[in-house]
């Protein structure tokens, strides 16, 4: 007996120092990772939008933003050298860039030497050529850019619609494939100095880093990626007669696509080496920004374009391609994440369009705030608000803006920006129709508290002609690049540790449902009047 004691008390003893042992190590663990926030661990987000740079620096240990900045001060110029043609200077990108960064330095809200990741989000769809000393060949071709319409409706009708829609889930309709075609087609000189193409992103990455990398959610949006074979597509590249060493090297979103060179960290007050770890379209790094990762969640932005983001875990398509998927920031072979987009071009360009013809001196508040006394439905006034572009979800159609059912008695400035937005809304309404066609049903909508959202107006036409729920969150696409970057980095450990303590700020319940639903019947009725006009001179238009 005292020897069977004695063995249980040193069993014990043993299980008491292991148990000592293991809690001294969680704790040491616990006060490291104390230290390194205490420290400062801050990220860097960069969100190269088509009106500006946006950059913001984030504490990963609370998960706010310390400082944002934006440049330039005034919206960035859209080239348009023919009708239907869009173009930036990508190295006016890289300028404004850095511009933006320092702009937030100069804040003095933290140490930049305490920033240890930088994230990148960027205008979708986008071709930038480079040579192979790393010059930019031409303005890069951005996504609002409609000269590459006929290319690709020609190579969805020769490589085959039902091929194009269960491997592309998309038809090559106006992306990045079908514009760097036109390029091989249209500027042989330009085409035979490429040595690579890359997204927006890729590009803006490449500068800071001197290394080309790409991922296969951005090759999915330029319609470069084969879905079922999960690999650069066989079949666009060899229709196109594309070279494959054009391409980058392909590898995971959330991982280091280069670190930072010394001659740019030193220009910037930057630590040599940190890595850009995370690069993502616009609108997926919207909706990680917003936590929409899993199916069924939404999210939805209105800037220069207006999109409706879902996630959906099947490789689904659109039969007529009026709304697309693309790989969402956490697709992958084994666990299938599409981002279903609905983009509407002429959204946040249409206010701005009011603004400037109104007057410059006029702010978008001065604006919002005269346009609210406006009864619902804007005393009868219309506005269709496609005047952007071809619209995907109008079968790649150019319907142009409109004003109708101007009263010059009774409509002035005020109702016309109401008309806007609320034409805008209901573009958004006709878009989420077809959604709902397509299996998305959502009952709430997320979205930051930013651009066209800033306006009770828009707002509220927005969660009345739709019948949603809205709930705004603060940040923006620079946000969400810097999350992104945590998560690319090894700071957090995936979205749900990204998103942790996000909470609501503001709200927007349904109102007004019924007199939204019969003016946007109004408005529906006279945006098909004039695709019945498109229908005659294009017999493929369908509805």
């Amino acid at each position: 007996m005292p020897e069977a004691c004695h063995t249980a008390g040193l069993f014990l003893c043993i299980f008491d120092i292991k148990f000592r042992f293991d809690a001294l190590i969680s704790i040491v663990s616990s006060i490291l990772i104390l230290i390194k926030f205490i420290k400062g661990m801050l990220l860097l987000g960069i969100d190269v939008g088509t009106s500006s740079i946006k950059v913001s620096v984030v504490d990963a240990a609370t998960h706010r933003s310390v400082a944002s900045a934006h440049y330039p001060e005034t919206e960035a110029e859209i080239i348009n050298p023919n009708p239907g043609w869009a173009e930036q200077d990508p190295d006016l990108w890289w300028e404004n860039v850095k511009q933006a960064i320092l702009k937030c330095n100069a804040t003095r809200n933290y140490d930049p030497q305490d920033i240890t990741a930088i994230g990148i989000a960027y205008q979708m769809h986008g071709l930038v050529l480079i040579d192979k000393d790393g010059y930019v060949l031409r303005n890069a071709i951005i996504w609002c850019d409609s000269r590459a319409v006929e290319i690709g409706n020609k190579a969805f009708d020769e490589i085959g619609h039902e091929y194009c829609l269960s491997h592309l889930l998309n038809s090559p309709g106006n992306f990045t494939a079908s514009k760097l075609a036109w390029v091989k087609e249209n500027e042989p000189a330009v085409y035979e100095k490429i040595y690579k193409l890359m997204l927006p992103g890729d590009f803006i990455a490449f500068k800071m880093t001197g290394d080309i990398t790409t991922t296969n959610s951005a090759l999915s949006e330029g319609i470069f990626w084969d879905f079922q074979k999960e690999e650069l597509s066989p079949d666009i590249m060899r229709y196109f007669g594309f070279d494959n060493v054009f391409v980058p090297t392909i590898q995971p979103l959330f991982s280091a696509h280069g670190y930072l060179k010394e001659s740019i960290a030193t220009g910037l007050s930057l630590k040599q080496g940190i890595p850009v770890a995370y690069k993502a379209g616009d609108q997926p790094n919207n909706a990680l920004s917003l936590n929409v990762m899993e199916p069924g969640e939404l999210a939805a932005t209105a800037g220069t374009s207006g999109v409706i983001y879902g996630v959906s875990n099947e490789l689904g398509y659109d039969s007529y391609s009026r709304i697309n998927s693309f790989a969402h920031v956490n697709h992958s072979e084994a666990l299938k994440r599409i981002g279903i987009l609905l983009c509407i071009n002429g959204t946040g360009i249409f206010n701005r369009w009011i603004k400037t013809i109104t007057g410059s001196q006029q702010s978008y508040e001065v604006l919002n705030e005269a346009a609210a006394p406006v009864s619902v439905g804007s005393d009868g006034l219309l506005a269709i608000p496609f005047g952007n572009g071809a619209e995907r979800m109008l079968n790649n159609q150019i319907i142009g803006a409109h004003f109708e059912q101007i009263d010059f008695n009774t409509h002035g400035i005020a109702h016309m920006v109401r008309a806007v937005q609320e034409g805008i809304a209901f573009s958004f309404r006709y878009g989420l129709d077809i959604m709902r066609k397509n299996g998305m049903h959502p009952q709430v909508v997320r979205a930051s508290k930013a651009n066209l959202f800033l306006s009770d107006v828009f707002a509220t036409t927005f969660a009345g002609v739709n019948q949603l729920s809205v709930e705004f969150y603060e940040g923006d696409g620079s946000y969400g690049a810097a999350i992104g970057a945590g998560i690319g980095a090894g700071i957090f450990t995936g979205s749900s540790e990204a998103a942790a303590g996000r909470k609501s700020i503001d709200h927007v319940e349904p109102s007004h449902t019924s007199i939204y639903e019969e003016r946007y019947a109004i408005w529906k009725d006279s945006l098909e009047r004039k695709i019945a006009i498109m229908k005659q001179r294009n017999p493929v238009f369908v509805d």
